[in-house]
């Protein structure tokens, strides 16, 4: 997908742009393509972009470790802000405070809008926190307990000397 160029979009018909596609998305490792629809509509002091797309990626259980795919499919929109970037000293600071206003996204009103990065932040936004392969997962497969706790062998020594002292006190 290509960057579009923000002004662009007020000479289109209803300033608005719908985007097609069916491609993989640079840095997402998928089974299948990526496919769906995007709108992007140009509201003057922001942009209005939805999305509807799906594909299928392979994830690793978190319970039993294996391998399994996992569709994953996104219906959502976001409005992106147009206002021109403040670079100030602030802006160079490793730590400062950041207000509720700050949290917003926000594009120069002159510059571009990349739909293949935010497609892939929204995809990555829609993987599941936990990654179970199944209802009946049941874990990894754990040794059978043995009654006897099993002693690690650097620690042989100690324990001959604490069963010959436990034995000298017994007198």
């Amino acid at each position: 997908m290509e960057a579009i160029y923000i002004p662009q979009l007020l000479k289109l018909p209803e300033r608005k742009e719908e985007l097609k596609f069916q491609e993989p998305i640079s840095g997402l490792t998928t089974l299948t393509p990526v496919k769906g629809v995007m709108s992007i509509r140009h509201g003057g002091t922001f942009l209005e972009i939805l999305v509807q797309a799906e594909t299928i990626v392979t994830l690793i259980c978190d319970r039993c470790l294996q391998n399994y795919n996992h569709r994953l499919s996104i219906d959502t929109s976001e409005i992106i802000w147009l206002e021109e970037q403040k670079v100030t000293a602030e802006s160079f600071l490793s730590e400062k405070e950041v207000s509720l206003e700050d949290l917003s996204e926000t594009l120069p009103p002159n510059g571009y809008f990349k739909p293949d990065v935010w497609l892939y932040e929204q995809l990555s936004l829609a993987m599941p926190m936990q990654k179970i392969c199944g209802k009946d997962c049941q874990g990894a497969d754990s040794p059978e307990e043995v009654n006897e706790p099993k002693i690690d062998s650097r620690w042989s020594s100690l324990a001959a000397l604490k069963e010959q002292l436990s034995k000298n006190y017994e007198l």
